[in-house]
């Protein structure tokens, strides 16, 4: 045939191939590419080139399973490695070895490696949450699978067991990110991260409008003497106690863990895996008044424990803690304030009491963990701005102890 590149034809190869002579002994495409039939037989594709002075070959398989198309095509890519100063069978060999590994990579080989490390720039509490959290939810689903065949479904069907639980989703799927984001790197995952196709199966329940909350002090008063004549379950009012003298988040409060709280200090710090905001660097440190503190060491040694375990166990065992609805029906039946008070309506009170008697608005937003600029937020844990926001939470404990007392309802 002439000389040139692409020189062949599906039906001059049929019938080449058909041919029993096969006349000439090989047919070429030109560029190194040709057609050449084995000792048995069988007509395979072949490129010639040469690599430090050397003629060498590499086969692309056997025609037809690999077509005129697609042989020119798999030239064409190792030419572009010969100009890049590539050889195409070291590349080739290099593959194969790279897609063993990959084989070899569990998706919990890379998520162990995740952990490790992000572990020295956590405090020991967090990487408790997110180790327990990753062990829990995803590797018994996830972590036996090769990381190179985990898709997008599959981490999707992680994060469907978890629908009735928004924030413990977001938490998974977050932590899922992660873990591809370190294997991409290290060239173990390829394609797009899989964590972030799945996002789109999580919803957050809708809420049915602003949450009611009472925001005078004679009405909280009265909600905290209520509570006492209610005769709940101790675990349940205690928690119910928490909510009001700190105004957090009731789904922090009831997961509370007595290792998280350092009483001589008066704070509590809440693991930032715990807590509904995920976009900040530090863990969210709560101030406590004289008050609950008195409380929490009284029920500390009610309880008979030290430094371990959920602050309020369920009575289904101590490896569990109480749930919302249990503190939630407090309110909304025991106590009768549906419609105008739930435990989350703590945080409005403290938001709107503490700003009208003049405390600075910065430490009252980031007290609720509202702060979304981290610098700001940071100087609100050191020195001057910590001070500011111990004094605020002094003084909400003098003022609500104080309602709580007027049993004639004239502290205003």
């Amino acid at each position: 045939m002439a000389g040139g590149i692409n020189k062949l034809n599906v039906k001059a190869i049929e019938a080449w191939v058909k041919d029993p002579a096969r006349s000439p002994k090989k047919l070429s495409d030109g560029a190194g590419l040709h057609l050449k039939v084995s000792a048995a037989g069988t007509p395979s594709w072949l490129l010639k080139y040469y690599w430090d002075r050397k003629e060498r070959l590499i086969s692309f398989g056997v025609y037809p399973e690999v077509s005129l198309a697609e042989a020119r095509s798999r030239r064409d890519e190792a030419r572009a490695l010969l100009r890049d100063n590539r050889d195409p069978v070291a590349q080739r060999r290099a593959a194969r070895v790279e897609a063993a590994i990959d084989s070899r990579t569990r998706f919990s080989d890379v998520a162990e490696s995740w952990l490790a490390k992000r572990r020295p720039g956590w405090s020991e509490s967090h990487y408790k949450t997110v180790s327990e959290t990753l062990g829990r939810h995803i590797l018994p689903k996830l972590g036996s699978l090769p990381i190179s065949e985990v898709t997008a479904p599959l981490v999707a069907s992680v994060l469907e067991l978890l629908h009735d639980r928004y924030d413990t989703a977001q938490k998974v799927r977050q932590i899922c990110q992660g873990i591809f984001r370190l294997a991409q790197a290290q060239g173990k995952f390829r394609g797009d991260n899989p964590a972030d196709a799945a996002r789109e199966v999580i919803t957050r329940r809708r809420r049915a409008g602003r949450l009611p909350a009472l925001l005078t002090w004679p009405e909280l008063g009265a909600v905290l003497r209520d509570s006492k004549r209610a005769h709940l379950s101790p675990s349940v009012h205690q928690a119910h106690r928490l909510c009001a003298f700190t105004a957090a988040r009731l789904g922090n409060v009831i997961a509370a863990r007595w290792d998280h709280f350092n009483l001589d200090d008066a704070t509590w710090t809440i693991p930032r895996a715990e807590m509904k905001a995920q976009d900040r660097h530090f863990d969210h440190i709560v101030f406590l008044a004289p008050q609950i503190v008195t409380e929490l060491r009284a029920w500390r040694d009610l309880q008979g424990v030290s430094t371990r375990g959920f602050l309020f166990p369920s009575v289904a065992g101590a490896n569990r803690h109480i749930t919302h609805e249990s503190v939630e029906k407090v309110y909304r039946v025991t106590l009768g304030l549906k419609g105008k008070h739930t435990p989350h309506g703590w945080r409005s009170a403290w938001s709107t009491l503490a700003r009208d008697a003049g405390h600075d608005r910065d430490a009252v937003e980031m007290a609720l963990d509202h702060i979304h600029d981290n610098d700001v937020a940071r100087t609100y844990d050191r020195g001057e701005r910590r001070e500011l926001r111990r004094n605020l939470a002094s003084w909400w404990g003098e003022h609500l102890t104080a309602a709580e007392r007027d049993l004639n309802g004239n502290y205003g």
